[in-house]
Parts: structure tokens; sequence; C-alpha cells
């Protein structure tokens, strides 16, 4: 459950900033495959990914953060 908020949230900032998942796969290194999961919520990002993301887009990790319920 965790992980599938990480996803949208990636995902959202992502497509708020223009990238492809091809484009953003490839300025993190990383398999398109590999970020799909992430944004699907079927692998849970690391905090290093996390950083790598927030850098990449732009944003502060408190951004990508998921607000608490």
């Amino acid at each position: 459950m965790e992980a599938e908020k990480w996803g949208r949230r990636i995902r959202a900032f992502r497509k708020l900033k223009g990238y492809t998942q091809e484009s953003l796969a490839e300025n993190l290194g990383v398999s398109v495959s590999i970020l799909g999961e992430v944004e699907r919520g079927n692998r849970m990002p690391t905090e290093d990914f996390l950083n790598q993301v927030a850098e990449q887009l732009k944003v502060n990790i408190d951004d990508l953060t998921p607000p608490e319920e």
C-alpha cells in the first residue's frame, strides 16, 4: 500500500514535469521496467532512488512524500 502511494506521487510529478517513463528512467540510469514497477506500486523506492527522482524532476523530496492519512 505504501509503495502505491509513492508510485502515484512519482508518476504525477513525472507527468507534470513533461517526462516520459523512458526519458526519466534514462536520466536516472535505471530500466523503464524498474521505474514502471515503482510507479505501479510493485516496488518500494529506496531513499537513494527517491533522492535521484527529486533531483531529476527538480522538486523537493517532501513534495514526493505521500501525505499522512
